[in-house]
């Protein structure tokens, strides 16, 4: 009679030892960051002070909106005082980045059917401030638009973000994004970016992953 052998399960040994581990996730997000109220009162200030053209450096197909750039001598200091504070909260649970603050003010941005878009694209660029935060602020009501999603992409297939209105969306904003076309109605939002120091090994490890 042959003898049963029991074979012990290869033992792997991990031979790295990190001093830190990954904190940094796709995005985090606020519910309840503006009232209805509130939101409105943004959409009118943006209005009132004129929309022009929306433009990108390369492809100007890419983008179909309007825009108005705010700053607190037109009445929303209140707005970047409660972005503060939700953003510095944010940012200590979910990023940790090394932050400076809100140097490029507010851009009111209004989507308008049929054609109302932001095609695929990252927040950074060459030769300006370097952005590590990405907010944007939902300030229309869903139910008076359709389309105008916004979807973040780690991989091929994006994450949509909520559209409740007056939530905070913030994603790091090396981080490939859309808003996709607005088919009926308009979709307003307020965006701007949360500047810091360069990136180091984050931005590296983000990129190979898209590869």
């Amino acid at each position: 009679m042959s003898e049963v052998i029991k074979l012990k399960k290869p033992k792997f040994e991990n031979s790295s030892w990190n001093f830190y581990l990954d904190q940094i996730n796709l995005y985090a997000y606020w519910n309840n960051a503006f009232s209805k109220e509130e939101c409105q009162t943004i959409i009118n200030i943006a209005k009132d002070k004129g929309l022009i053209k929306g433009n990108t450096v390369l492809d100007s197909d890419v983008r179909d909106s309007k825009i108005s750039w705010l700053y607190p001598v037109d009445g929303i200091d209140w707005v970047f005082r409660r972005v503060t504070d939700i953003v510095l909260n944010i940012n200590e649970r979910f990023f940790k980045f090394d932050l400076f603050g809100l140097n490029e003010g507010f851009q009111f941005t209004n989507y308008e059917a049929p054609s109302g878009k932001y095609g695929k694209h990252v927040d950074r660029g060459l030769n300006i401030p370097v952005r590590k935060l990405s907010i944007s602020i939902q300030l229309t009501n869903p139910e008076e638009y359709e389309g105008g999603e916004l979807y973040l992409y780690d991989c091929d297939k994006g994450t949509l973000m909520d559209k409740t209105q007056g939530t905070l969306i913030i994603f790091p904003s090396y981080v490939l994004h859309e808003v996709m076309p607005v088919n009926k109605g308009e979709r307003n939002s307020l965006v701007t970016w949360v500047t810091g120091k360069h990136f180091k090994w984050q931005l590296e490890n983000y990129l190979l992953k898209l590869q």
